[in-house]
């Protein structure tokens, strides 16, 4: 059934379809801005691997080392808020 899916003639008429609904000026201009596109999604997705080869290559001793260096925070004790027209309420009676 599929055997000979896309054959010469198949894109002819592709062609043709394409070039009835946006018209021969359109054209080039949608496949200049399809390239634009592929060239900054290839650059974007190489300068993400390019960041995250040297991050995978020193997690191991850069996480020790930024462990060490920073200081545990200090405990800090629950304070109670009250808003300016509350009361306290008093715990004798």
């Amino acid at each position: 059934m599929f055997r000979n899916g896309l054959e010469p003639w198949h894109f002819i008429i592709m062609v043709a379809v394409l070039v009835l609904l946006f018209g021969s000026k359109k054209l080039p201009e949608m496949a200049r801005g399809l390239g634009k596109s592929m060239r900054i999604l290839k650059a974007e997705t190489k300068a993400l691997r390019e960041d995250d080869a040297p991050a995978e290559a020193g997690a191991a001793a850069g996480t020790a080392a930024r462990t060490a260096e920073q200081p545990r925070p200090q405990a800090v004790e629950p304070t109670t808020v009250t808003k300016a027209t509350e009361t306290p309420k008093s715990t004798t009676a």
